[in-house]
């Protein structure tokens, strides 16, 4: 089988159609390389050729690289895999200089790899529509364009316009890539495409890509013009400042952009196969591959989904509670078609959350993301009341009040009377215990937690939680709503504070515990940053206010006093109660806590907290080590406990929901990378030094035992 179907018309073009054999998409694999090594040869021997057309058999023009394969290769294919890079590049670039016209006939989505193919023809002509999606997200997996989408990008846009889409990953549509001049003509139709494609190779009889001109010059210039010299002086640092470090993809993209417009074409494809191929056999785009791309993959296809279910719809939802996370659940809901009643115990209330949508909306609209229209579609589907028999006919009702067991209790009651037939109940709740809710509910079977993540609109996880009578239907259900509404689910079973919300709070406590012990506090947040987490823990805890966090404790301490076991008292309840109750900083919200707000300056941390500092001579590592192992550790007891039920939803749902490091592809893949058996004996050193919360795991002591790891 060929992935490329060879035909020549009566023009003497050749029409190259993209059809890798047994795939929904076309990809840069084996069969792929095959076929365009035959392919380059046969053109090479046409006598008479008058012009390529590329174009594609699939819905899409080209998804880009196998990373199936990518994520096999291993330092001691670093040769073989380097010089495979080579050869590809070499066969596109021999059809690229043919001399001959070479189009790409692009009928949908091209990315990676696709898009590398298609910057290599000299005329690239899209069918008009708004699904279409190009670029090189390449950076989001740990690797870098290494079919010549460097080379090719800086020498179109320029280093300075082309940093954004190699460095961030950022795709666009068909009119962008018009206007950036890489999208040449637009069609609305396949056969107008073609059409289109032979008028243009007719009419350009000799053709080359404009960078193989003699005398042509790199729009905005090469690096050693001032101009852009002077960005590229402090663009390093800037990057650094980003990553922090711990991601080599954009640092090595940077480099081979600023390295290969120094040079020739050819030159500069080599110089990027090499950073390709480092970065390759590296460990952080094994981890990054794993999770973003095959665990994100598995979650879509349903890999926690009861099976043997039908899929279901939601036609009517009802949220309870139009506070910051009801608001942001009925706009998830809404933007997605579904009718929405948002109730709360006043109008007024209702509407206010309501109005949350309309700016959220309003500002889409002021950028041109979404027309007037739409905005109306969407608010009119949203109906703001108090009145509870508004929600008759809902599929689904999902509270979100106060976390508060008695008030959650009545709102159940009050409402799942006017739930349709077949329809569930969820608690938005992020620490009660779901079967303790369900007690309120008289179908403890249709009881389920959907815990949501604030702010809703920008935060894409969504963690399913079972109650001991939860149905496999409802699960089912509950899986269902969250993919409908563009959310990823992950599944866990009951407990307190769940999976993210318990290991959420080991880094915050993490932090505090710092502080406690002297550390000074700017130290602590920059060494998180420094781990990979998005922000630091006593910015977080500020977010998340220290009032709410002393209502959990006490919440659990009291039902665990009421089980007979007992929370003991930690340094963390000493700084928090200290910051509450003696100094009054209780958080951003109350416009103080481990932070200042000034009105109209940057946040910066409070002078005051200087009364914990003292001398302390613990290394950044060591912090760093015990951010990553803390939550690390805690994930994998929440596996071996059984709370979690996959290492898929453990590394998604601690990158997704609560800002685990991704550079580690997750947190039970951060155990993974270290090797196990290191690992192991890392956090006998750190329980050794600093208590039982880093005590490793009996499932990591018999892993090590075996070599194996945790999957």
């Amino acid at each position: 089988m060929s992935a490329i179907k060879y035909e020549k018309n009566a023009d003497n073009i050749v029409i190259l159609t993209l059809d890798s054999s047994g795939q929904s998409a076309n990809t840069m694999n084996a069969e792929f390389r095959d076929s365009l090594d035959e392919v380059s040869q046969k053109l090479k021997a046409e006598t008479d050729l008058k012009g390529v057309i590329f174009r594609s058999a699939k819905k899409t023009f080209f998804a880009g690289g196998d990373l199936d394969e990518l994520i096999q290769v291993q330092p001691e294919h670093a040769t073989e895999f380097f010089n495979m890079a080579e050869k590809l590049k070499s066969h596109l670039r021999s059809i690229e200089t043919l001399g001959v016209p070479v189009v790409a006939a692009l009928n949908g989505t091209a990315l990676g790899g696709g898009w590398e193919l298609a910057l290599g023809c000299h005329y690239r002509i899209a069918i008009n529509d708004p699904k279409t999606k190009f670029g090189l997200p390449e950076v989001t997996l740990g690797l870098l364009p290494g079919g010549g989408g460097i080379v090719r990008m800086v020498r179109l846009l320029g280093l300075q316009n082309a940093f954004p889409f190699l460095l961030e990953g950022k795709q666009f549509g068909v009119n962008q890539a018009k206007s950036l001049g890489l999208v040449h003509d637009t069609v609305e139709n396949e056969q107008e495409l073609l059409d289109k494609a032979i008028a243009w190779v007719k009419a350009n009889p000799k053709s080359q890509q404009p960078f193989d001109i003699k005398g042509y010059k790199i729009p905005g210039g090469d690096p050693k013009t001032p101009a852009v010299a002077q960005v590229l002086a402090i663009a390093p640092a800037m990057l650094r400042d980003k990553t922090k470090g711990c991601y080599p993809a954009p640092e090595a993209i940077m480099a081979a952009a600023v390295e290969g417009a120094q040079v020739d074409v050819d030159t500069a494809l080599r110089i990027e196969s090499r950073y390709f191929t480092q970065l390759t056999i590296g460990q952080i785009s094994k981890n990054m591959i794993g999770t973003f791309w095959h665990g994100l993959n598995a979650i879509k296809s349903g890999a926690s989904r009861p099976a043997n279910i039908a899929k279901w719809k939601a036609n009517k939802v009802g949220v309870l509670g139009a506070g910051m996370m009801g608001a942001g659940i009925a706009y998830a809901t809404a933007t997605q078609g579904i009718p929405v009643i948002l109730k709360d115990v006043s109008v007024e209330n209702a509407e206010k959350g309501k109005a949350y949508s309309q700016k959220l909306l309003d500002k889409r609209v002021s950028q041109g993301r979404m027309t007037a229209e739409k905005r109306d579609q969407i608010l009119a589907l949203i109906t703001a009341t108090s009145d509870a028999v508004d929600l008759t006919g809902c599929d689904l009702i999902i509270e979100a009040v106060f976390e508060n067991q008695e008030l959650k209790a009545q709102v159940t009651q009050e409402a799942e009377q006017y739930l349709a037939e077949g329809g569930i109940f969820a608690s938005n709740t992020s620490t009660l215990p779901i079967t303790g809710l369900a007690t309120a509910s008289k179908y403890a079977q249709n009881f389920i937690g959907l815990h949501f993540f604030s702010p809703v609109d920008k935060m894409q996880l969504v963690e399913i939680i079972k109650g001991k009578q939860t149905s496999a239907e409802t699960l089912a259900k509950a899986y269902d709503f969250v993919q409908q509404i563009a959310k990823t689910p992950i599944v866990v079973n009951d407990s307190r504070g769940f999976f993210t919300s318990r290991v959420f709070g080991t880094f915050i406590q993490e932090g505090m515990r710092l502080l406690a012990e002297g550390v000074h506090p700017a130290k602590i947040e920059m060494a998180a940053l420094k781990a990979g987490m998005p922000i630091g823990p006593l910015a977080i805890q500020d977010e998340v206010s220290l009032s709410l966090t002393e209502h959990v404790a006490a919440e659990a301490r009291k039902a665990l006093q009421a089980e007979g076991k007992d929370l003991p008292k930690t340094p963390v309840d000493e700084v928090v109660h200290t910051m509450i109750h003696e100094l009054n900083r209780k958080g951003k919200a109350a416009g103080a806590g481990f932070y200042e707000y000034p009105e109209n300056g940057k946040k910066h941390l409070w002078d005051g907290l200087s009364r914990w500092t003292k001398e302390n001579d613990i290394s950044e590592q060591e912090m760093i080590d015990r951010f990553l192992f803390v939550q690390a550790l805690d994930t994998l007891r929440c596996y071996e406990e059984g709370v979690l039920e996959s290492v898929v939803d453990a590394n998604v749902g601690s990158i997704f929901g609560i800002g685990f490091a991704p550079w580690t592809g997750g947190a039970i893949q951060f155990l993974n990378q270290n090797g196990i058996e290191k690992s192991l004996q890392r956090a006998e050193q750190l329980a050794a030094k600093y208590g039982e919360r880093f005590n490793p795991p009996q499932l990591l002591k018999d892993k090590a035992q075996k070599s194996e790891g945790i999957h």
